[in-house]
This record gives structure tokens, C-alpha cells and sequence, in this order.
């Protein structure tokens, strides 16, 4: 089922209509615009994860809905999501007391802060739509754990993997840590996707949050590949 157009342009419609009619109200001495000279309003509509935006034509505008709901896809993504970010938490709380790099640190800090912010959007977004909260101390915060079908949600370790981490000292760990925070943010955008491939996504606070999630993660994958290849280069000089 294609989705219905994210009620977001509609704003910039309303925004637009708003300065037209400001520009009305002008003094009457004012000298009326002509047709050829008002502009037509462009209105765009974003696009999910690696797609472009495009802008609408007056047909779509005309069909735009202004009552966009959640769905069900939107609710499970954001409550898998907070576990998700939970335990990235888990991970970086790790980083300085096992970490050998001055970098990992503030890669980790800045991942730190990010996600506790995303952790009190998501809570907000769930309460204000009545929806279950799911509890930061939930087991499946704590690794391993999936959905209702018992499938595990994309780049969640594993207990063993996470005590693996958690066991590390050194460069080991900064290369362990680096690896699962790349696969760890690799679900994230996997979830995205999943997201959109259900239908889901298409209220505009939740469209944003979720476009948000993927560009960020992909930024931050960027960052952990280049770390790895550091410490590759360190070893490799020192060999």
C-alpha cells in the first residue's frame, strides 16, 4: 500500500498561504501584485533513508490528509528503538575505564548523548499517544532479544557478546567496541528500513525522528571505520 504523504508539507503550504495573506493586508495604496508575478508555491516531499526528496505537484497537495495517525509499525519501532538505544548506553558506559585511545572516548560521549536525548523523544512520543513506555530495565535492554515473533532486533549483542566486550582492556576492547557500535548502528538503519517497508513512518513527527536515526548512524558507522583503520595502521607500523 503506497503511503499517504507525510501531513509535514502541508505546514509549508500553511506557511505559505499565511505570507500571502499577510502580504493582503497591506495599505490599500500598495499597488496589486499581478497573476505573473505571485509565485506558485513549491511544496517537497522528504524522502525515507538514501531516497531523494521530490517535490509535489498540485494533484498531491490537493490529496493531502491532514488527520496522518500512527500505526502499529510506528509504536513497535519506537519501543524496540528505546532498547535498541538502551544498549548503546550499556557499550559506551564501558569506554573509559577499558579504553587505550584518547578519541574513543569522545566518540563514545558524543554517542552517549545523542541517544539519551532520542530515549526522552521516544518516551514523550509514546506517552502522548497513550502507548506503553517500555522499561529502561526490561530484559530485552539487556541484549539478545527481539520482537514477539522471538526474531532478535537488528544489531542487538548477545549477552555473551556484551560480557565479551565488557571483558576487554586495551586495544582489544577499542576494536571490540568499535565493531559492535558498527553493527549496533547498522540495525538502527535496518529498523528504518523495516519501518518503511511495514507502512509505518508516514506521521510526520515519527518520519522525521526515523529519517534522523538513519543519517545520524550513518555518520557515526563513518567515524567507528575510520578509528578501526587507525588502529589497523598503528598495528600494522608497529609490526
Amino acid at each position: 500500500m503506497p503511503h499517504r504523504l507525510p501531513a509535514v508539507v502541508l505546514a509549508v503550504a500553511l506557511l505559505l498561504a499565511g505570507c500571502s495573506a499577510a502580504a493582503e493586508e497591506e495599505p490599500e495604496s500598495a499597488a496589486p501584485a499581478s497573476s505573473e508575478e505571485v509565485s506558485t508555491s513549491r511544496m517537497v516531499q522528504p524522502g525515507a533513508p538514501g531516497e531523494a526528496s521530490r517535490e509535489l505537484s498540485e494533484e498531491e497537495i490537493a490529496e493531502l490528509d491532514l488527520d496522518v495517525e500512527h500505526t502499529e509499525a510506528d509504536v513497535a519501532f519506537m519501543q524496540d528503538m528505546m532498547a535498541h538505544h538502551v544498549q548503546a548506553l550499556r557499550m559506551t558506559r564501558l569506554v573509559d575505564d577499558r579504553t587505550s585511545r584518547e578519541d574513543v572516548p569522545l566518540f563514545a560521549e558524543r554517542i552517549d548523548l545523542a541517544q539519551e536525548e532520542e530515549i526522552d523523544l521516544i518516551r514523550n512520543w509514546l506517552e502522548a499517544r497513550d502507548e506503553e513506555v517500555p522499561s529502561l530495565l526490561g530484559d530485552h535492554a539487556h541484549g539478545g532479544h527481539g520482537d514477539d515473533d522471538g526474531e532478535p532486533m537488528p544489531g542487538m549483542l548477545t549477552e555473551e557478546e556484551f560480557e565479551q566486550l565488557e571483558a576487554a582492556e586495551g586495544e582489544e576492547f577499542d576494536r571490540l567496541f568499535l565493531q559492535a557500535m558498527i553493527y549496533h548502528h547498522d540495525g538502527a538503519i535496518q529498523m528504518v528500513h523495516e519501518l518503511y517497508a511495514a507502512d509505518g513512518g508516514v506521521e510526520p513527527e515519527l518520519r522525521t525522528f526515523a529519517n534522523h536515526v538513519a543519517s545520524d548512524q550513518e555518520i557515526e558507522i563513518g567515524r567507528a571505520q575510520e578509528m578501526l583503520a587507525d588502529i589497523d595502521e598503528g598495528r600494522s607500523n608497529a609490526s
